[in-house]
């Protein structure tokens, strides 16, 4: 027979055990939360679920409070010292002039849009006038040809950036494996690695340009010749973290995983797919993320002298004009340029964590 204590007992065990389920979730999530740059998040969490407030809340000072001290205070001195300093578009724009700079990018972009479906608006009833009166050969369609927005300049940079992030990814990652597993290979390619490695975006965009020029004569209108040139100057500036990290992911394995590979006479290509890759994926997810960041600070110097309509050209066009408000539009891009950047570790990190969590299963 069932006694009142008994239930009590059932009813504490079901609780902690779903209590227990709770907290394996959070920390499953916490995980992820924290590759994305959300690690605040799981104090919060933990706080729901019942765990020691004091606890979390110092976990939660330590993880958000203290970065948005520091932001904060980097804020408040930028405030305090901007306006002493005299440039010749006038004094050092502050947070405020910076903000208001990119309320206006916002609305010249709300402007674009509102002419473009305008343009297209008033292209489909003269075109469906002329349908209807009979006069199909004169029905025209054109393509809307405004300036590009300040939004449209970031997404032409990260186009950039991916197709030249992709290249440089293509051609290290299988060059780093063979040069892990072939001594040969890495005595052949590594002085090679030492004399291009160092060599700036400056230096190499002159002969890009020219190669480009020479070979790409008919360029496509979702190719421009000036995005390709800037794409291939950030995938040979990028290219060599990659490399180095999975020639030495690769060498650095378990030489019996190799042994038994070769005992069990696995192929090449299977013993690189099954054995090789996952060994060596944390160092080469570590020399993409780092191939990135490269790539994307390479991007900028490519995008101002390539004139590539991103966010390069358009901190030169604003360097430029000199207007008043150019210095806190630079500042704008400035900023963006960072917080993508980070966003960017950030999806890496997490792609990192998807892979090698996938591979160690």
């Amino acid at each position: 027979m069932t006694t009142a204590s008994d239930t009590i007992a059932a009813t504490e065990a079901e609780r902690s055990m779903r209590r227990e389920r709770r907290f394996a979730r959070i920390n499953k999530a916490a995980g992820w939360l924290d590759a994305l740059g959300l690690g605040w998040v799981t104090p919060l969490l933990r706080i729901a679920a019942g765990d020691n407030v004091s606890e979390q809340l110092g976990e939660l000072k330590r993880v958000l409070l203290v970065p948005l001290v520091g932001i904060g205070l980097f804020i408040l001195a930028w405030s305090l010292l901007a306006p002493r300093v005299d440039t010749s578009l006038g004094a050092l724009p502050g947070p405020a002039q910076v903000w208001e700079q990119a309320l206006n990018l916002f609305a010249d972009h709300s402007a674009e849009r509102a002419k473009e479906a305008a343009f297209y608006e008033r292209q489909e009833v003269r075109n469906a006038a002329l349908a209807a009166a009979g006069k199909p050969e004169e029905v025209k369609w054109r393509v809307y040809t405004g300036k590009p927005t300040f939004f449209d300049q970031i997404l032409t940079s990260l186009k950039t950036v991916g197709l030249g992030f992709i290249i440089a990814t293509l051609i290290a990652v299988p060059l780093g494996i063979a040069s892990g597993l072939s001594k040969t290979v890495n005595g052949a390619i590594n002085p090679l690695i030492q004399i291009f490695k160092p060599v700036s975006p400056l230096a190499w965009l002159p002969i890009v340009t020219m190669i480009v020029s020479a070979l790409y004569v008919n360029p496509s209108d979702a190719l421009p010749k000036a995005l390709l040139i800037s794409a291939i100057t950030v995938t040979l500036c990028s290219m060599w973290p990659t490399l180095i990290n999975t020639a030495l992911g690769v060498a650095s394995i378990d030489k019996d995983l190799v042994n038994v590979g070769k005992v069990l006479q696995l192929s090449t290509f299977t013993t690189i797919r099954k054995l090789v890759l996952p060994s060596a994926l944390p160092l080469i997810f570590t020399g993409l993320r780092l191939s990135l960041g490269v790539g994307w600070m390479v991007l900028i110097a490519a995008e101002m002298l390539a004139q590539n309509p991103g966010l390069g050209k358009f901190v030169w066009d604003e360097f430029q004009n000199g207007s008043s408000s150019s210095l806190a539009r630079i500042m704008v891009a400035v900023l963006t340029i960072g917080i993508i950047g980070f966003a960017l570790d950030r999806l890496m990190y997490a792609l990192q964590s998807a892979f090698t969590f996938q591979t160690s299963r």
